[in-house]
C-alpha cells in the first residue's frame, strides 16, 4: 500500500513539474481582489465565506470570523513554513507543536490542548475542502494552492460537530476551472531553502475540468552537534505534496474528485537542555540556535506519509441542493527525539537521559456527510444533514527505558443536524441550529516489549490493562441574530453550545502506568459583536465580545515529576475577552490591516492537583500540598496567549507595465503560561515576529519577482518546554530570507 501511495504522489509531482517546464503552471496569481475595481475606487473587496455551509459575505454572518487569502496568505508561507505559521497572524488564533511540522496544536480564544501524543484530542477542528482532519498528523497537511483560510471562532457544534468547542480553521483549495489558468512559483533562500509550488487548471471536455497542484519544500540541516562535532546535523526538512482534482458539471449535477498525498522527511522539535535558568524565563548562555548537544535521537528525525481522497456530489432540484461528501484519509510514519536535549555531560545538570520514538501505525479515517439545503436567499433558508465518522490507528512508543509498547484506538461517531435562518424583515434575521451527536471510543493495549534495563530497575515485564470502551450522546445547539443598522453596518449576537467527546490517552502504558480517560466537556458560549464597512467602504472594522464556560474541561497533565501524560477533567473553565479585525484602504496605493485580541482564561477547581517540575529544578508559584503537588485553581489555560496583536501594511508604486510594492507584517504574543501550573520559568511574554516582502509585479506578462524575509529580526522566542528532567526548551523558526519568482498563465 505504501508503494502505491508513493507512486501516486511521485507521478503527480513529476507531471506538474513537466507541465511547469512546458509553460503550463499554478494558482491564481491573478491580482484579483486588490488589483481590480476595488483598488481603482479605493475600496475594500467583498469577502465571501462558507462558515455556515453556504456562500455568504463575512459581513452578513452572525459569527466572529477572520480570513486569509491571496497575497497575505502567500507572504506568510514564502519561506517554506508549515501550518503553524498561522499562529498569532489572526487575533485569537495560536498554534504550536513539540512534534516539529507533523502535529500542530491549535488554540482559539485561549482554548486548546497541550497533549503532544499522536492520539491527542483537540477542541479546534481543522477542515480541509469540507473534510474534517481529526488526527494531529492529518491536521498538518501542507498548505498550497489555497483559495482561502477561514478562522471561525467559538463553538461550532451545530454544523461541524463534536470537538469544535473552541472553533475551527477551515481551508478551501483552488478549484478546477474550464478556462485555462496556471502558475509556477520558485523560492530560493538561506539555509539551503528551496521551495516550488505550482498548479495547472483547465477544461478537458465541455463537462470535465481538472486541476493539478504540487508543492516541494526543502531546507538543509543547519544545526551542528556540539557533542559529536558533526556539522549540519539536524534542523532541515524535505516535504512533497500533490493534489489532483477532477470536476464534472452537467446541468444540475456536479461531482468533484479530490486525490491528494504528502511525504515528509523532516526534523521533530529541537529540544535544548537547560536553556532556562532557575528563577528566570529568559534564554541563557546554554542556548545557541545553531548548536545542540545530542547523544541520542538520530537527529530528531520525523517521517510521515499521508494519502487521501474525497468525492463531493451536488444535485440541484426544486429550489434545493443535495450534497454528499465521502472521504478517506490514511497516514503512517514515525518520529524520534532526544527529549532531555543534551548528554550526561550537559549542558547543565541532566538527571537522566531520555529518548523517545513514536510511530503512527495505519491511520484510517472514513467520513460521510449528506446535506440537503434550500437555495433561497431571502425569507427562510434551511439545511439538514447527517454525518458519519470512523477512525482507527495504533501508536507505538519506544523509549530508552521501557522498550516498545503499542496501543490502539478506534472511534465511531454519527450525527444528525439542522439549521435555519429566517428574515424577520429586510434588516433583521434569526438563525437557529441543533445537532445530536453520538460518539464511541475503544482502546486496548497490544504488544509490550520490555527491555533489560526496565527489568533491572524493577518494572514488570508486562502489565495487563483491560480494554476501555466509552460512549456519549449529546445535543449541541445555537441561536444567533444579525441586525443591519445600515447597508454597511450590522450587529450580531450568538449563544452556542457544544461538546468535545470523551478522550482516552494510553501513552503512559509505555511507562508502566495505566491509561487515562477524560469525560466529555461541554461549553456554553455568549458573544455579541458588530461588523461595518465605513468611509465609503474603505475601512472594514469587525469586533466581538465573548464569554464562555466549560463544564468538565478536558486537560492534559504533561511531564512534571510524574513524567506522565494523564488526562483529567477540571470542574470548570471560563474565558472572556474580545477581538477586533480591521482593514483600511487609506488610498489606492496603501492598505493597512491588523487586529487585536484579549483572552482571559481561568481554571476553576479548588481540589485539582498536578505534579510540577521534577527534581525541584523550577520555581512553582502555585500553592503546594504535602506531596509537592500544585493546586492549579485560578490558573490560566496552558498555551493561551492573553493578548495577540497583528499589523500588516502594503504600499505600491505604479511603474510601466506593473508596480513595485512593499509588504510587511508584525505579530505579537502576550503573556502565555506553558503548563497547567505556574512557575517563574515556564511562561513567555512579548514574543513577536516580523515579515517583509519587496516585489515587482509585471501585469502585462503576468509575473512577479520578490525579495522576502520571515522572522526578519531573528527573534529567539521560547515556544514550549520539557519540565520532567531539566529546564529544556524549544524555540521558533530562524530567520529565513530569499528571492521568489512567480509566473502565471491564462
Amino acid at each position: 500500500m505504501k508503494t502505491c501511495k508513493k507512486s501516486v504522489l511521485a507521478l503527480g509531482i513529476q507531471a506538474s513539474l513537466f507541465a511547469a517546464a512546458m509553460g503550463l503552471s499554478p494558482a491564481l496569481m491573478a491580482q484579483e481582489s486588490d488589483k481590480d475595481q476595488a483598488q481603482e475606487e479605493a475600496k475594500l473587496e467583498r469577502i465571501m465565506v462558507t462558515a455556515q455551509r453556504r456562500v455568504q459575505s463575512t459581513q452578513e454572518v452572525p459569527i466572529s470570523i477572520a480570513t486569509l487569502s491571496g497575497e497575505k496568505f502567500d507572504a506568510l508561507f514564502s519561506g517554506g513554513e508549515d501550518i503553524q505559521a498561522l499562529a498569532n497572524k489572526i487575533p485569537g488564533l495560536y498554534a504550536e507543536s513539540s512534534n516539529g511540522r507533523a502535529a500542530p496544536r491549535f488554540y482559539i480564544r485561549g482554548l486548546g490542548n497541550t497533549d503532544f501524543d499522536l492520539a491527542a484530542s483537540q477542541p479546534v477542528s481543522v477542515i480541509m475542502d469540507d473534510v474534517v482532519m481529526e488526527n494531529v498528523i492529518l491536521k498538518s497537511f501542507p498548505l498550497f494552492d489555497i483559495a482561502q483560510a477561514e478562522v471561525i471562532r467559538g463553538p461550532q457544534g451545530t454544523l461541524f460537530g463534536r470537538n469544535t468547542t473552541a472553533g475551527m480553521v477551515k481551508f478551501t483549495t483552488a478549484r478546477p476551472t474550464q478556462d485555462f489558468e496556471a502558475y509556477t512559483k520558485l523560492g530560493v533562500g538561506n539555509l539551503g531553502t528551496l521551495n516550488f509550488e505550482g498548479a495547472a487548471s483547465g477544461g478537458l471536455t465541455d463537462e470535465i475540468s481538472a486541476r493539478l497542484s504540487v508543492l516541494s519544500q526543502n531546507r538543509d540541516d543547519y544545526i551542528d552537534n556540539g557533542f559529536t562535532g558533526e556539522k549540519d546535523f539536524t534542523g532541515g526538512h524535505e516535504e512533497k505534496a500533490a493534489r489532483l482534482q477532477l470536476q464534472y458539471e452537467s446541468g444540475d449535477f456536479k461531482a468533484l474528485l479530490n486525490v491528494h498525498g504528502r511525504d515528509l522527511d523532516g526534523t521533530s522539535s529541537v529540544f535544548r537542555a537547560n536553556v532556562l535558568t532557575k528563577g528566570s524565563n529568559e534564554l541563557n548562555e546554554n542556548y545557541d540556535r545553531d548548536t545542540v548537544y545530542y547523544n541520542d535521537g538520530d537527529g530528531n528525525f520525523q517521517k510521515y506519509e499521508n494519502f487521501g481522497s474525497s468525492l463531493t456530489l451536488e444535485y440541484d432540484f426544486n429550489g434545493m441542493t443535495l450534497t454528499s461528501v465521502t472521504a478517506q484519509e490514511n497516514a503512517d510514519g514515525n518520529g524520534k527525539g532526544d527529549i532531555d536535549g543534551g548528554t550526561e555531560a550537559g549542558p547543565g545538570f541532566i538527571p537522566f537521559q531520555a529518548v523517545t520514538e513514536d510511530q503512527l501505525d495505519d491511520l484510517e479515517q472514513f467520513t460521510q456527510e449528506i446535506r440537503l439545503a434550500s437555495d433561497t436567499e431571502t425569507g427562510l433558508e434551511w439545511q439538514v444533514g447527517a454525518f458519519y465518522f470512523d477512525s482507527s490507528f495504533g501508536v507505538t512508543s519506544i523509549d530508552g527505558f521501557f522498550g516498545a509498547t503499542s496501543v490502539y484506538h478506534e472511534n465511531k461517531s454519527w450525527a444528525v443536524f439542522g439549521q435555519s435562518t429566517y428574515d424577520l424583515n429586510d434588516r433583521w434575521d434569526v438563525t437557529a441550529g441543533i445537532r445530536y451527536t453520538y460518539d464511541e471510543k475503544d482502546f486496548w493495549v497490544g504488544q509490550q516489549n520490555v527491555d533489560g534495563f526496565a527489568l533491572v530497575i524493577g518494572a514488570a515485564a508486562v502489565q495487563d490493562y483491560d480494554p476501555i470502551n466509552v460512549d456519549d450522546g449529546q445535543v449541541s445547539w445555537e441561536l444567533a441574530t444579525n441586525y443591519r443598522l445600515t447597508e454597511s453596518t450590522s450587529l450580531f449576537a450568538r449563544v452556542a453550545n457544544g461538546f468535545r467527546a470523551q478522550s482516552i490517552q494510553g501513552r503512559d502504558v509505555a511507562f508502566e502506568s495505566a491509561p487515562s480517560v477524560a469525560d466529555s466537556e461541554t461549553i456554553q458560549s455568549f458573544e455579541v459583536g458588530g461588523k461595518s464597512d465605513l468611509l465609503d467602504d474603505s475601512l472594514r472594522l469587525n469586533g466581538a465580545l465573548f464569554y464562555y464556560t466549560i463544564d468538565d474541561i478536558q486537560l492534559s497533565a504533561i511531564g512534571g515529576q510524574s513524567q506522565g501524560n494523564q488526562l483529567l477533567n477540571a470542574d470548570k473553565g471560563t474565558g472572556y475577552g474580545f477581538e477586533v479585525d480591521a482593514e483600511w484602504r487609506a488610498s489606492k496605493n496603501l492598505v493597512i490591516g491588523g487586529g487585536f485580541s484579549y483572552n482571559n482564561t481561568e481554571l476553576e477547581d479548588a481540589n485539582l492537583l498536578v505534579a510540577p517540575c521534577g527534581s525541584g529544578m523550577c520555581t512553582p508559584t502555585d500553592p503546594l500540598d504535602a506531596n509537592g503537588r500544585a493546586y492549579i485553581d485560578g490558573n490560566p489555560f496552558p498555551q493561551a496567549p492573553e493578548t495577540i496583536a497583528t499589523v500588516n501594511a502594503r504600499y505600491d508604486i505604479p511603474v510601466p507595465s506593473g508596480e513595485i510594492y512593499f509588504y510587511t507584517d508584525v505579530a505579537y504574543q502576550g503573556k502565555t503560561n506553558l503548563f497547567l501550573y505556574e512557575s517563574e520559568e515556564f511562561h513567555t511574554d512579548g514574543n513577536y515576529e516580523a515579515g517583509l516582502r519587496i516585489g515587482y509585479l509585471n501585469f502585462d506578462n503576468e509575473y512577479e519577482l520578490a525579495l522576502f524575509g520571515r522572522n526578519i529580526t531573528d527573534q529567539d522566542n521560547l515556544k514550549g518546554a520539557i519540565d520532567f528532567n531539566n529546564l529544556t526548551g524549544f524555540v521558533n523558526e530562524p530567520r529565513i530570507y530569499g528571492i521568489e519568482f512567480k509566473k502565471s498563465f491564462y
